[in-house]
């Protein structure tokens, strides 16, 4: 499977795409902006009940309040990172294993309740490649390809460096297990439509292989 040069896109299709993407990346997105907003309010408890003893033990209420520091630290460092999914500096770019991991840590717990466990068997490529091209048609490539097939099943992402380009190898195998307990998005299905026009914008190559298979080819920086 050779993956081929990206297909052109009217404006509309494009843009079409990337709202039926984001509005499919939102609950997951809302997940990871309140991981660290949830503790704080844990811990403000905690520090009241130390604050209402006769004596308080100011060294446990000033941990207290040093914990409150860091969770609110890193819920901001998370809504600036959502904001870049959202609209991406255009110059930004990651290391390979880097934005895979970015994709694979947003989506994966709620891949895992629809009933799809991923495994990524890539290794650390050198160089770089744009951030917003790995995070968008990836994170599409995963949500079609659990569209186009019931779970429970298994993604296992690989890659390697071809000439200029970086090339992820997507694929999908029925698995045993529980067939998922969260509810399918309440949006439309990521057709391949969609995967070509977001492909397209980005200036990387897609092929597949029926359903079963995806090969996604991402131009390191440096060859843009």
């Amino acid at each position: 499977m050779k993956p081929a040069g990206p297909q052109p896109a009217s404006g509309t299709e494009t843009e079409a795409a990337r709202y039926a993407l984001l509005r499919r990346l939102a609950p997951s997105i809302r997940h990871h902006l309140v991981v660290n907003l949830q503790p704080i309010g844990m811990i403000h408890e905690v520090m009241e009940r130390r604050l209402r003893v006769p004596q308080p033990d100011l060294h446990e209420v000033r941990e207290s309040a040093q914990k409150i520091n860091g969770f609110a630290r890193a819920a901001l460092d998370s809504s600036l990172d959502v904001v870049s999914w959202l609209a991406p500096p255009p110059d930004a770019v990651i290391a390979p294993m880097e934005g895979v991991r970015e994709c694979f840590a947003l989506l994966a717990t709620s891949l895992t309740f629809r009933g799809y466990a991923l495994r990524n068997e890539m290794t650390a490529l050198p160089g770089t490649v744009a951030r917003s091209a790995v995070r968008n048609v990836l994170t599409a490539a995963l949500l079609h390809m659990t569209d186009e097939s019931p779970p429970p099943a298994e993604i296992e992402l690989s890659g390697e460096r071809r000439e200029d380009s970086m090339v992820l190898a997507l694929t999908l195998r029925a698995g045993d297990g529980e067939t998922g307990f969260a509810p399918e998005s309440p949006y439309r299905a990521l057709t391949w439509d969609d995967m070509q026009a977001i492909a397209a914008a980005e200036g990387v190559a897609l092929s597949h292989d029926g359903r079963q298979r995806i090969a996604i080819a991402v131009p390191f920086a440096e060859s843009r």
